[in-house]
């Protein structure tokens, strides 16, 4: 649960424009289940960015309660859900004017060093075409294996929820969104 406050920067990676396509477009890293919370600030830093959203798609799966709609800056967005056609782990975007994007979103007690990895993933145009959840999948089996770095993993609960990923050049400067 986040304490009351200023609002914390929004943790997401987007592909560049170089027009590079794939499954994903970029990840979403959310503190919280809380799309209602959750979803205004994300959108707020994408408008600019992409065109005004005006509908997102989620699989209501991980997430507790799925909003019809969330006001964002003098507009509203539709917030829908679909079970079987959607991928868990994965966020649908659509602008009138622009079209459509997918995120992968990763979940909020995630390590730092894992979400980083994760966004640098879902960012690289040249990487593999994995769907969302094949990403998800990927993590856990490199982090129950101790990333073959001579490292045991550490349980997700002795890691901070709320940290930042650290770059590490893992996800260049220019793809990496932190905004409030």
């Amino acid at each position: 649960m986040r304490e009351s406050g200023p609002c914390p920067a929004v943790r997401v990676a987007l592909k560049g424009g170089d027009g590079a396509r794939g499954l994903l477009d970029g990840a979403w890293w959310p503190y919280s289940r809380d799309l209602a919370v959750e979803l205004p600030a994300l959108i707020g830093v994408l408008d600019p960015l992409w065109g005004r959203v005006t509908r997102i798609a989620v699989n209501p799966r991980y997430w507790p309660v799925v909003p019809h709609k969330v006001a964002v800056r003098g507009h509203v967005v539709k917030v829908g859900w679909f079970k079987a056609e959607q991928d868990a782990h994965k966020l649908l975007l659509l602008s009138n004017t622009v079209g459509r994007w997918d995120l992968l979103v990763i979940p909020p007690g995630t390590p730092a060093d894992s979400a980083a990895r994760l966004m640098a993933a879902a960012c690289d145009p040249a990487g593999p075409a994995l769907t969302a959840s094949a990403l998800m999948a990927e993590e856990a089996a490199r982090r129950a294996g101790g990333a073959g770095d001579g490292t045991a993993p550490r349980p997700a609960s002795e890691e901070p929820e709320d940290e930042t990923p650290s770059t590490g050049g893992a996800i260049p400067a220019s793809r990496l969104v932190m905004g409030m």
